[in-house]
Formats: structure tokens, C-alpha cells, sequence
């Protein structure tokens, strides 16, 4: 029988109790080294987002409750004065308004037509690299040109969009007086801008799509519609709603397109395009040089997207815990099944060894082998 001997002598009874061992500097740093690596590794985001993003809406805040101007600097502590003086300026809801208008007619076709591109682009077609780069150019294009460009195509007297309706026996349109005309125009940017960007973002999410779930459709007899809208907007639901928060926290901080619609840039003779923040940039830099009214309605606009980002956080959550639906096509329950059983199988062939023949299911359970018929 092995006895097995103690690794470290016993300590007599008449020994001194021996001293605790010290843990060495390098043991003190290895242990340092695996709690705060982690927060070093995550620290140059949050220093970022603290230097970029939580300080400027911090001392915005601080300006808000000041009497505050270019020229003068800081002056008196005001409270919520600046709030209470931007609430009622009639310009202000005019641009409150305004913002809203054209963030629905940019949004709401923006995302329609990026859907539509994207399954376009998702097909088999010839040279897709070349189509799916060239939805991408207008987006590379600087937003200055895009609205010079298309000031260009809408204007009044000379423009080329009042031309080609004039050829068809129609009256040019006031693109630079009328409201809703202006507002198109300026929807017709962003559109034309973000369009690809977004149709890009589907594509990717189509193509993430199990294939399997297409072929099961086309043997249960679905058409292209049918497969679009009960297997593809099904599956990329949640980057829907992801490009809806996306567009929406974007559109309702248009300014470029609006500050270079015209010559001007102060949102028309009424000010019947001036969007929130073409408003806040003519309180701070315009006549009035107000810093303090400014910040507030910085910080009005940030929480008017607060609230709608909560909205859409309360939807997508909805969605996302929502169970499955019950009008399952029978083609997408045939094609999951099939995928359930390949996984087993395959599961089940690589735990057999290799090389090792798999039984037949034809012989009985209790056939004896070779072996012991010798």
C-alpha cells in the first residue's frame, strides 16, 4: 500500500510559529492587472463621451439658466426664464412645426423606398457590387452641394423641375414661397442623401436571412410579394426599427439642407422652412446673439428626441418580446423543421468516430455480431 508524504514538514511543538509568506510586488500587480484591465480597455470610450457629449450638455444646461450673450458674456443667474421667453416666441412652434413636416415627408419614403431598393439589390443581378456602391455616392456627396445643387433644380424663375412641368402645359410651382412646396423640396434632399445609406443597412439584414426559408415558400407556392412581406419584413423587422429611431433622431436636426436652401439661409421670407435648429443658430449668431435663449431651445429639442427615442425604446421592445406569429406559412414550419432535423444529424455524425461505420437501421436490436457467432 502507497502512503503518501506530506509536500511541507510538519511544524514540531516546539517550534516558533512560523511568519505569514508576503505577497511580492509582481503577485500585487498581477492581481491589479486583472481587475482594472477591463475598465482600461472600456475607458477611451467613456473619456470620449465625456469630453464630446456629457460636457457640452452639462454646460448647456448652465447656460440655459443665464443671461447669457455673444458680446456680453456671462450675466445674471435667470432661472427658467430663457425657457419661458423661447415657449413663447410664435417663431419658435413655427419651427417646431416646420421640423416635424419635413421630417415626415423625408422619413416616411425615405425608409419605403430604402426597403424597396434593398430587396432590388438582393436579387441575383449582374455586376452587384457596382449597383450596391452606386447607391452609396449620393451619401459620400457633401450635404453643402446636395442642397446647392437642388436649390438649383427648384427655383422659381429658371429652375429645371419648373421647366419640365412647364413642357407638359403646368404652372411652376413656388418652390421658395409656398409652405408644403418647400418643405417637399427640402425632403427631396435628405432623401435623395440617405436613401442608399439605409437601403445598404436592409441589405445587410436580408442577407442574413436563412435561404432555406425563401426556398420553402417558393415550394408552398409564394410569389415574390408574398415572400417580401411574410419572410423578409418579418425577419429584418428589428433594423426597421432600428432606421426608424436612426431617421428620426437625424431628421429632427436637419440643418444644412434648410441653411443653404437659399441665399439667405434664415428659412424663407416668413421663415416658412426654418426647422428648430436653423432657429437656434439665428438666436445665437443671428440679431438677437442670445447664447442663454439658445441653449434652451438646445435643450427643448433634446428632449423632444429623449421622448420620441423612448417611444420608439417602448416599440422595439414590444417587438422584440412579442412572441412569434401565429400565420406561420406552412413552407417556413416545413423549412425549420428540416433545419432542426439537419442540426441533429449533424450533431449525432460528428460524436460517432471517425471512420466508424453507422448502423443500419434495417437490423434488428438484438442480431448478434460476428464475434459472437465465432
Amino acid at each position: 500500500m502507497t502512503v503518501l508524504s506530506p509536500t511541507q514538514p510538519t511544524q514540531g511543538l516546539g517550534e516558533p510559529p512560523r511568519p505569514s509568506r508576503r505577497v511580492g510586488f509582481s503577485q500585487r500587480l498581477g492581481r491589479w492587472d486583472v481587475k482594472l484591465s477591463p475598465y482600461l480597455y472600456i475607458s477611451p470610450f467613456f473619456i470620449l463621451f465625456a469630453i464630446t457629449g456629457l460636457f457640452p450638455l452639462i454646460y448647456t444646461a448652465f447656460v440655459s439658466v443665464h443671461e447669457w450673450n455673444l458680446l456680453g458674456g456671462q450675466g445674471d443667474f435667470v432661472g427658467l426664464q430663457n425657457f419661458t421667453d423661447v415657449l413663447a416666441q410664435p417663431t419658435f412652434w413655427k419651427s417646431l412645426r416646420n421640423t416635424f413636416s419635413i421630417f415626415l415627408l423625408s422619413s416616411v419614403p425615405q425608409v419605403i423606398c430604402a426597403i424597396i431598393i434593398a430587396a432590388l439589390l438582393d436579387q441575383n443581378l449582374r455586376a452587384a457590387t457596382f449597383w450596391r456602391m452606386g447607391v452609396l455616392l449620393p451619401y459620400v456627396v457633401a450635404p453643402i452641394a446636395v442642397s446647392l445643387i437642388f436649390g438649383r433644380l427648384f427655383a422659381d424663375q429658371y429652375g429645371l423641375i419648373n421647366g419640365l412641368l412647364g413642357t407638359f402645359g403646368i404652372d411652376p410651382i413656388r418652390w421658395h414661397a409656398d409652405t408644403l412646396a418647400s418643405h417637399v423640396a427640402i425632403a427631396s434632399m435628405v432623401n435623395f442623401r440617405w436613401t442608399g445609406y439605409n437601403a445598404l443597412i436592409f441589405l445587410a439584414a436580408m442577407q442574413a436571412v436563412p435561404r432555406e426559408l425563401y426556398e420553402a415558400a417558393i415550394i408552398d407556392g409564394a410569389g415574390r410579394f408574398r415572400q417580401f412581406f411574410s419572410v423578409t419584413v418579418p425577419q429584418i423587422r428589428a433594423t426597421i426599427i432600428f432606421v426608424i429611431i436612426t431617421s428620426t433622431i437625424g431628421g429632427l436636426q436637419i440643418f444644412d439642407e434648410v441653411r443653404a436652401f437659399d441665399a439667405q439661409g434664415l428659412g424663407g421670407a416668413d421663415r416658412q422652412w426654418m426647422t428648430t435648429v436653423l432657429y437656434l443658430y439665428d438666436v445665437a449668431w443671428g440679431n438677437q446673439k442670445n447664447f442663454g435663449r439658445a441653449a434652451a431651445i438646445a435643450w427643448i429639442l433634446f428632449i423632444v428626441i429623449l421622448l420620441i427615442g423612448l417611444v420608439n425604446f417602448a416599440i422595439t421592445r414590444s417587438i422584440s418580446t412579442s412572441g412569434p406569429s401565429k400565420k406561420v406559412p406552412r413552407g417556413v414550419q416545413r423549412a425549420r423543421r428540416k433545419a432542426a432535423a439537419a442540426a441533429v444529424r449533424a450533431q449525432n455524425t460528428s460524436g460517432r468516430p471517425s471512420g466508424a461505420p453507422a448502423r443500419s437501421s434495417s437490423a434488428p436490436t438484438g442480431a448478434p455480431n460476428e464475434r459472437n457467432k465465432r
